[in-house]
């Protein structure tokens, strides 16, 4: 289960460490030139520029990827919000007797879909309502098809069990959504990465007597903070960067699902 902290703690202990591995570096390379002379550095700046150009080609890549499935909950989420919005109104080509009934399934339905995002990012809470919901759209869906059947006009059907069928399909699309990120190897091997330039960094600055330390720890917060967005960005409903605005809108169109007086 990914914690609300995680994040954080990916994003400080990869400073930290990045810190370490700098001075170590610059200690080693210090060390190399006093025992062989200041040409040990010699013909290292490509290699130096192939590591730290493969981790941004790395950091890019996972920070578009991370951008885009972060996109692509935000846009999921206004379409759910559409998709019940639409199936709620066309509740009324039902008959009468029928709509009450399902009107107020439809109210238990949209409550259990936003306590499954407010209960994010407990697992356990979030299956519990997870099953909730697939109870709630069995019940819906059979009653509606009764409810269809008892329909005089033949075109009930064509115009209520669509938009049933498309706002169940989103539900189901969120959630599939919501599990998929890299695989962990690409998380490791970007943290390993990051702290394997902090060490060819640090030797590529033992030439110098003081260490500068705004280039040091300007590359170790900038490398820090672009793994914290990113994890950040994979697990919206757990760090900083939240989805609660799109939420907003879900809850919006419950408030409108309110009988009137």
């Amino acid at each position: 289960m990914f914690e609300s902290w995680y994040s954080l703690a990916i994003g400080g202990s990869l400073f930290l460490g990045m810190l370490l591995l700098i001075e170590l570096g610059r200690m080693a390379g210090r060390r190399r030139a006093q025992q062989e002379g200041a040409g040990t550095r010699a013909g290292l700046g490509a290699i130096d520029a192939a590591v730290l150009s493969l981790l941004g080609l790395l950091v890019a890549f996972s920070f578009s990827g991370a951008a885009a499935r972060f996109d692509a909950r935000r846009h999921l989420a206004i379409d759910e919000t559409n998709a019940i919005g639409t199936a709620w109104l066309r509740l009324d080509v039902l008959p009468a007797d029928s709509r009450t009934d399902l009107r107020e399934m439809f109210r238990q339905y949209l409550d259990a879909r936003l306590r499954v995002a407010r209960a994010m990012p407990d697992l356990q809470a979030a299956h519990k309502e997870l099953r909730h919901c697939a109870d709630l759209q069995d019940v819906i869906w059979k009653r509606s098809v009764a409810a269809c059947s008892q329909s005089e006009s033949p075109s009930t059907g064509m115009l209520l069990l669509p938009a049933l069928n498309q706002m169940f399909d989103i539900a189901s699309t969120r959630t599939g959504v919501a599990y998929i990120h890299p695989p962990m190897i690409i998380f490791v091997m970007l943290f390993l990465l990051a702290l394997a330039s902090g060490l060819l960094a640090g030797y590529g600055m033992s030439g110098a007597r003081n260490r500068s330390w705004i280039h040091v720890f300007g590359l170790a917060a900038a490398v820090a903070a672009a793994v914290f967005v990113i994890v950040d960005l994979e697990y919206p409903r757990a760090g900083v960067i939240r989805l609660e605005s799109s939420d907003h809108l879900l809850e919006d169109l419950r408030q409108t699902m309110e009988p009137t007086p």
